[in-house]
């Protein structure tokens, strides 16, 4: 019974894992795509004002972050760091909740 709860559980965090990928893909796919059409959009109505790199900066700045989140680069916010936080208020949960009783 506790082999398959494993098993079972191993398929779920993988299942996560790969749609945090498709997520960060169609992310960096959406901001190709869109700021393609902005730069032509932009070159074609006021190519004496570029605006265009405004939006690429700021979404790219998201990107990079949500890839470094996705890909485990940040060191703060990775799963290691998750996991032990989440332990964490467990047992403080669990020795507040015996603190009562």
């Amino acid at each position: 019974m506790e082999n398959n709860y494993q098993e079972e559980e191993r398929y779920f965090k993988a299942r996560k894992r790969v749609e945090e990928i498709k997520g960060f893909y169609s992310n960096l796919t959406a901001f190709i795509v869109v700021n393609i059409g902005l730069l032509v959009l932009n070159l074609v109505t006021s190519p004496k004002h570029l605006w265009f790199y405004w939006p690429l900066l700021w979404w790219g700045i998201g990107v990079v972050f949500h890839g470094l989140k996705v890909f485990n680069y940040m060191p703060f916010f990775s799963r290691d760091w998750e996991e032990k936080k989440i332990k964490e208020f467990m047992e403080n949960e669990k020795s507040n909740k015996e603190t009562w009783e």
